[in-house]
């Protein structure tokens, strides 16, 4: 089965706009879905829009997936051979405060977007999970072999129930599911509320940072061109029924149906403080330090077991972390036009 034409929702997104970039450098052709949601600064989706739409390819679809008659009618009328969902409400700390976008985005939009798979004759589905699945497990690294019925967010309660109902749907209909397990991404054009941006711009601001757990934290932080090389491998590769599956001792990783889960991390953790320590060494500056108790909902430690990911791609990431995060501060000085 040839893959030509691939729909990524969430496509204004960090891993999204870089997916879209990947696989139109590639050769294919590619529409995105987003529905510039103000969860962080629109300029900065806009300005990863901005780029795409310089690409003959691409096209680009203003929608919210929770929207069932939207995405009805685009399935309908597009013959996507593909399809990614990288939209989500993301952010473990923000389910928190507001659930409901949780449960709109991650569970109606998802149900919406594996029906509009179902119909539209998608041969792969490749959707986004997250290393918050693992909740209250403490064996690492983690395993996709292991069980991961203890969330403690309702961020990973969303995302373990997309794993379960993308297997519901590869069961009754035969839609090949592939989950990937994100770790900790970082990277050029990343999030405004993730770790690495808002140390970024604290230290630069001579505001103090936030660290929660009083730093004994670990996060297996994986650099964005690593998690967008995984992911195109995978969309290549269709999952089949596991002959060795059985419902006696059943892995939750595979299936009788044509599903699969793969962790994709660095699979090597880093201490939190040392993290910080490389990033003040890339702007050439002490950050103020604030140590909190860890909050609601995270997790102190995630390490990625990546060997189902190298055994069915041949990939393991490449990037150190002193390299990532280099990029990254280049990327911000440039972005924001502070002098180098």
């Amino acid at each position: 089965m040839s893959i030509n034409y691939i729909l990524v929702t969430g496509s204004a997104g960090f891993i999204g706009f870089h997916l879209c970039k990947r696989l139109l450098d590639n050769g294919y052709k590619v529409m995105g879905f987003d529905n510039i949601c103000d969860y962080y600064d629109i300029n900065l989706k806009l300005s990863r829009l901005n780029i795409l739409k310089n690409y003959k390819e691409f096209s680009f679809e203003k929608v919210d997936i929770s929207n069932q008659k939207d995405i009805q009618k685009i399935f309908s009328n597009n013959n996507f051979d593909a399809a990614v969902n990288l939209a989500a409400q993301a952010g473990v700390r923000y389910s928190i405060k507001n659930p409901n976008a949780y449960i709109q985005s991650n569970l109606v939009g998802f149900a919406n977007l594996l029906e509009g798979c179902r119909h539209g004759g998608i041969k792969h589905f490749v959707f986004a999970s997250s290393s918050s699945v693992y909740g209250a497990n403490t064996k690492m690294p983690f395993s996709v072999h292991d069980n991961v019925d203890h969330p403690v967010s309702l961020y990973a309660a969303t995302k373990k129930s997309n794993e379960l109902m993308a297997h519901t749907y590869s069961h009754l209909y035969g839609l090949k599911c592939t989950g990937l397990r994100f770790f900790t991404v970082y990277g050029p054009w990343g999030r405004p509320d993730m770790a690495l941006f808002l140390f970024t711009r604290a230290i630069l601001e001579n505001k103090p940072i936030s660290i929660f757990n009083h730093g004994n934290m670990k996060r297996d932080f994986t650099y964005i061109d690593d998690i967008i090389e995984g992911l195109v491998r995978i969309i290549e590769k269709f999952p089949e029924s596991d002959p060795n599956w059985s419902g006696d001792n059943p892995d939750p990783s595979t299936s009788y149906a044509p599903y699969k889960i793969y962790n994709i991390g660095n699979n090597k953790p880093l201490k939190l403080l040392d993290f910080i320590s490389i990033l003040e060494n890339a702007l050439g500056k002490k950050a103020k330090k604030e140590y909190l108790d860890i909050q609601p909902g995270d997790v102190p430690e995630t390490y990625a077991d990546i060997s189902d990911l190298f055994l069915a791609v041949n990939f393991k990431p490449q990037t150190s972390i002193e390299t990532g995060i280099n990029n990254f501060v280049s990327w911000y000085k440039d972005y924001y036009n502070i002098p180098l």
